[in-house]
């Protein structure tokens, strides 16, 4: 799931020229969306978008020259240095946030989101800790300690932070399909389809809670409802090879083998490597 944010916790301070700075950090408040524990934070790929980013850092960077004591500066920047995918970076700006802020939980929270893209859970799972102790309201230092949790499966302690997450921020639309996943994973999938159905509710332009419940829709034998999910999944990316396998499946199910098999193909096509998809094809010849 793309499934994660990078909060500008704190406003920017009078110094750093306001209304500028806040335009600029308005793309900066969420980076990524809901997706696998492995992927929490995502570069903004297409070029419209890295063209605005490197203008906002080059904005940033004269702002910080002009304000070098204001700690909201550097965490703005580090957000969008992690949107270039520039994780190094991201972390020296969070890191002088945090060195001229110790109390800055949304920077702690930012650079544990650098850290899990660099691979570093140890020290992620720190920065989230020091960002619930600065803050023990901060509803996107849960969701991303939840997260890291649920990617060792650690569930009893993803499932808590989660549900924290949720009370403190109710609207938040990842924490519900982060839950769900776990939910999925444990076979609960009634109440993994509740909770996609809250992610979805929330943010209805993402992916991966309709894929989300596709699977579960699909494994409770409800194969129409799951093919309406896997093409809202497809409408949002035609690249995602395991909706196609989806579809497939319970195309087969439905004794449609010319859709299932036609499906099987676009998985295949999207990725060779799709297990799943091949072994269906050379079952139905």
């Amino acid at each position: 799931m793309k499934d994660m944010v990078w909060p500008l916790a704190k406003p920017v301070r009078a110094g750093l020229a306001i209304a500028g700075a806040l335009a600029l950090a308005a793309c900066g408040e969420t980076f990524g969306g809901m997706g696998p524990a492995t992927h929490i934070a995502e570069t903004d790929t297409d070029a419209a978008a890295q063209a605005s980013n490197a203008g906002n850092l080059a904005s940033l960077t004269d702002i910080i020259q002009r304000n070098p004591q204001d700690p909201a500066a550097y965490n703005t920047r580090g957000v969008v240095y992690a949107k270039l995918g520039r994780y190094s970076s991201a972390v020296a700006d969070f890191s002088h946030a945090i060195e001229l802020d110790p109390h800055f939980s949304g920077a702690y929270t930012n650079r544990a989101l650098a850290y899990r893209q660099m691979k570093k859970d140890d020290l992620a799972l720190q920065d989230f800790n020091q960002a619930i102790a600065a803050n023990p309201n901060d509803a996107a230092a849960y969701l991303g300690r939840g997260n890291l949790y649920r990617s060792h499966d650690h569930f009893d302690a993803a499932l808590a932070d989660l549900n924290q997450a949720i009370r403190l921020n109710p609207e938040g639309a990842q924490a519900y399909h982060a839950r769900g996943l776990i939910y999925q994973k444990q076979g609960n999938d009634v109440q993994a389809i509740t909770d996609f159905n809250n992610a979805i509710d929330r943010d209805p332009f993402a992916g991966a809670p309709y894929q989300a419940r596709g699977q579960s829709l699909m494994k409770t034998g409800k194969y129409e409802a799951a093919i309406e999910d896997f093409n809202a999944a497809l409408n949002v990316n035609a690249n995602n090879s395991d909706a196609w396998a989806g579809l497939g499946y319970c195309y087969e199910k439905l004794n449609n083998r010319p859709k299932a098999v036609e499906s099987y193909q676009r998985a295949v096509a999207v990725n060779p490597n799709n297990s799943e998809a091949r072994a269906a094809l050379q079952r139905l010849g």
